[in-house]
This record gives C-alpha cells, structure tokens and sequence, in this order.
C-alpha cells in the first residue's frame, strides 16, 4: 500500500509539473489565447497516452505500473484522461446511454459545482 501510494505520488508530481510545462509551451508557441488552448491541449494529449497505456499494459502485462502511470503520471497530467477512459469503458460494454449520461453529469455537474464553490467563497469571503 504505501509502495503504491509512493508511486501515485511520485507521478502526481511529475504529471502536474509536466501539466505546466506543456501549458506555458502552449503559451510561448501560440501567445496568450482568449480559448483555452493549453488545457485543451493537455487533455487531449493525456487521454491519448491514458488509451495507449491501458492496451499497451494489458498486452504486455505491465499492469503493475498503472498507478504510477494511470493515477499518477496522466492524472497530474490532466484527469480528463481518467474521464475520458471511464467513458470509453461503458461506451465498448455497449452502456451508450449511461457513456452520454456521464458526460453530460460529469461536464455539467463538475461546471455546476465550480460556479456554486465560487459564489459560496466570493459569499464568505465578502
């Protein structure tokens, strides 16, 4: 367990410390956008190496680096990729009304609950 716990936070680290490399590279590439370029970015790169390292560690039995990798490494990268492979899961079981209901619950309520967090500080704090 704490091996394991170690390895998730050793990838967080790293993840998020390459979420901010790639976002100011975004930024010295294209200059400042109005769209967020460098989030969107991330998460497309990140859902792409989530779908390549869940075939490639099924394939090649490195199951054993998924914490480091999945939870660690791509969710510091970006959690979009853990969203987005949650996804892809129901849609393959052929669940395609609850793959466009947790898109739609998650987009929706995650936007909803980031409005209510910043009205509920914006309220304390005033």
């Amino acid at each position: 367990m704490i091996s394991s716990l170690s390895l998730v936070a050793l990838g967080g680290a790293i993840g998020a410390s390459l979420r901010y490399l790639a976002g100011i590279g975004v930024v010295r590439l294209l200059g400042h956008q109005e769209f967020p370029l460098a989030i969107i970015t991330v998460n497309v790169i990140g859902s792409f190496l989530m779908g390549v390292f869940v075939v490639a560690a099924a394939q090649r039995g490195l199951t054993d680096y998924s914490p480091f990798v999945m939870t660690g490494l791509l969710g510091g990268f970006t959690t979009f990729s853990a969203f987005s492979l949650e996804t892809m899961t129901l849609f393959t079981r052929g669940a395609h009304g609850q793959a466009a209901l947790y898109v739609l619950l998650s987009v929706g309520l995650s936007v909803g609950a980031l409005a209510l967090g910043l009205a509920a500080a914006r309220g304390a704090l005033t």
